[in-house]
């Protein structure tokens, strides 16, 4: 069965819906048989690319929580409505929070880098500029691929079946993240910010990892597994999420300026094996392994 992701921002009950409040757009919230009108992208990709006919069952998600199943009740030639069936509160979210903060890279690496870090359960993608970095957005940029790379967020939830999307937030410096000023999301989905879960996030203690090659005197002072693991425990006792927030440099790597404010900053160094992973294929690997990792706990 097809998956959409359903954008309150965008969309509007029918005026014939059932649900006493026409202002709500919240899905889970809505009556079984409620109409809605599909917004454009989900009307274009599943009733023009995909000739979809009446009868014809999807689901939908908005990122609030859990998924629906609606049913096409009517196409024409520039718009449709489909009824809402049935409600599931599946989400398929990771059991800890993860923010993956990444130096922005070029062309298909990033868009790998976030596609596949959303399919392994981030919560947040904190775009990142430093000295080795390649690419430097204008602020007249900014938007377009801030737009682009949640895009690219969305539709790997689509496929994969999470139902929590990422937000995906605006480039700020290495300097400013480890100053805690992290940037904004893009607007479609600033609504997402204001959720309880994402909520839970922000305000979550977290376990800040920089993927690096610790020196000697750190590899003999830190064990940063069980550092990992103790964060793990100590969240299941507290009867809440780990969050970790991983920084991963630029192909380059970081600067040694860089290295150093991390780790006054109270960053753990984590190396990931004994070879040199490439920018877009560290997240997979980290989020992988504390998925290991919180498994055993």
């Amino acid at each position: 069965m097809r998956r959409f992701f359903f954008n309150p921002n965008l969309a509007q009950l029918s005026s014939d819906s059932s649900n006493s409040n026409p202002t709500l757009t919240r899905l889970s919230q809505l009556a079984i048989g409620s109409l809605l009108n599909l917004t454009d992208d989900i009307y274009h990709h599943w009733c023009r690319v995909l000739r979809a006919k009446v009868g014809e069952q999807s689901l939908v998600f908005d990122g609030l929580g859990g998924q629906s199943i609606i049913e096409l009740e009517s196409i024409d030639k520039k718009s449709a409505q489909a009824r809402i069936i049935s409600h599931d509160t599946i989400d398929n979210r990771s059991n800890f929070h993860s923010t993956i903060a990444i130096v922005m890279s070029r062309g298909d690496r990033m868009d790998y880098a976030i596609q596949k870090s959303t399919e392994l359960g981030a919560t947040t993608i904190q775009l990142l500029t430093s000295q080795h970095g390649e690419v430097r957005l204008k602020a007249n940029q900014v938007d377009k691929k801030l737009n682009h790379w949640q895009q690219v967020a969305l539709s790997a939830c689509e496929q994969c079946g999470l139902n929590r999307p990422p937000l995906v937030m605006s480039p700020v410096s290495i300097e400013q993240w480890l100053q805690q000023q992290g940037g904004e999301p893009h607007n479609d989905v600033s609504y997402l910010v204001n959720d309880a879960y994402y909520q839970q996030y922000f305000n979550q203690p977290t376990l800040p990892l920089v993927l690096a090659v610790p020196n000697q005197q750190e590899k003999q002072q830190l064990d940063i597994n069980a550092s990992i693991k103790q964060h793990f425990t100590q969240a299941v006792q507290t009867q809440s999420k780990p969050r970790f927030d991983i920084l991963i440099g630029a192909e380059g790597g970081l600067s040694e300026s860089e290295y150093l404010q991390a780790r006054d900053s109270n960053y753990l160094p984590w190396q990931l094996g004994n070879r040199v992973l490439r920018t877009e294929t560290a997240p997979v690997v980290a989020l992988a392994t504390l998925m290991h990792i919180g498994d055993t706990v």
